[in-house]
């Protein structure tokens, strides 16, 4: 069984990277032949998004990470690794947490690493980030998670927001363990996918014809997403991947002050909260304001949703991610009283890096 338990790592800052512009999902904004807007929005909870046409996931990273690291008063000298979460690097190659560690002018003598992935990837980023500390090799490191500007325009799809989370971590011996639990079932990998741009299928001018599928537009540069096997996946896998945690390290999973779920849509995530009979105080959703942010919806959901209500206190929570792979994730951790979190950052869109351009 694939558990993990961390100690000596406290989660030291969060922050959240967005673009300014906000699309309200009303009118012609929601286009399908099963739904007008109002009905969408009902049934997923998203009332808008911050998408951008200009801002990669690295433009917003950058700007998230820049913004929390001041708010800590951390010496960027200080940042030993990155490691970048994240379906949209700005190249191929190189890894762009490279590209990051040059233009938030980190140490030369910092490790870095792209991870792909997506709804889980937040869990998964914690988890390697936190392995990589717990010897006390490593003091200071930053994980960024997150999507931006897509290889195909997004801004027609409703449910997908754009953003970009920093999440700060510290070694301090004898902080409270990290715990997780994981899982993946690759045989669902066609369940969210984009069918061509990579080695496997690369792009021809095949690849820009039009098909309707479930009364949807797509072309084979865009997310696809089977929404009836994704929907039985993701409520009977996240309750699942929760208790499983709980009974491996003998604790009460109804004991968390809060519970924080990948915002995948509204009817999916309740149904998840009341598989498991968690309290509606205890549940946050950021789903409204952002829509489906991918693996930055967690950390998003803890930075818009609970800043002022984990002040100067010691919180407990439990998390899990799910979807794109199929892969899955659930952690417990505790943040302490110096917690920090910023003020979530607005991006525009001529702020894009113009530096690492080729």
């Amino acid at each position: 069984m694939a558990f993990l338990e961390v100690k000596n790592v406290r989660i030291a800052g969060l922050s959240a990277g967005v673009p300014k512009d906000v699309v309200k999902n009303e009118g012609d904004a929601v286009q399908s032949a099963d739904y007008d807007a109002a009905a969408f929005v009902e049934t997923t909870g998203v009332t808008q998004r911050r998408v951008s046409n200009t801002l990669t996931a690295s433009d917003l990273a950058f700007f998230a990470a820049d913004k929390l690291l001041l708010d800590l008063q951390w010496d960027k000298s200080e940042v030993e690794a990155l490691i970048f979460v994240t379906q949209f690097p700005d190249y191929h190659l190189p890894a762009t947490s490279c590209v990051l560690q040059d233009r938030l002018g980190l140490s030369k003598d910092c490790y870095t690493l792209d991870i792909s992935l997506g709804c889980s990837g937040w869990v998964y980023g914690l988890s390697n980030a936190a392995t990589l500390m717990q010897s006390g090799c490593f003091k200071k490191v930053l994980l960024l998670t997150g999507d931006g500007r897509r290889f195909a325009d997004i801004c027609l799809d409703p449910l997908f927001g754009h953003a970009v989370c920093a999440t700060a971590l510290e070694y301090l011996e004898g902080a409270d363990s990290i715990q997780f639990h994981f899982g993946t079932d690759g045989s669902g990998f066609d369940a969210i996918i984009i069918p061509d741009g990579c080695a496997r299928k690369q792009i021809t001018t095949d690849s820009f014809n039009e098909e309707v599928i479930d009364a949807k537009v797509y072309n084979k540069l865009m997310i696809r997403m089977n929404g009836i096997d994704v929907f039985s996946f993701a409520i009977s896998t996240a309750p699942k991947s929760v208790k499983k945690l709980a009974d491996h390290f003998g604790f009460d999973y109804q004991d968390a002050d809060y519970y924080v779920f990948h915002q995948a849509n509204m009817k999916i995530n309740k149904m998840i909260q009341k598989k498991l009979k968690l309290d509606d105080e205890k549940v946050p959703y950021s789903l409204h304001d952002f829509g489906n942010t991918s693996s930055a919806s967690i950390p998003i959901t803890i930075v818009t949703q609970l800043k002022n209500q984990l002040k100067d206190k010691s919180t407990k929570f439990i998390c899990c991610g799910f979807g794109v792979g199929l892969s899955w994730g659930a952690v417990r951790f505790t943040t302490d009283e110096h917690l920090v979190i910023s003020e979530l950052v607005e991006v525009n869109n001529d702020q894009i890096d113009t530096v690492h351009v080729v």
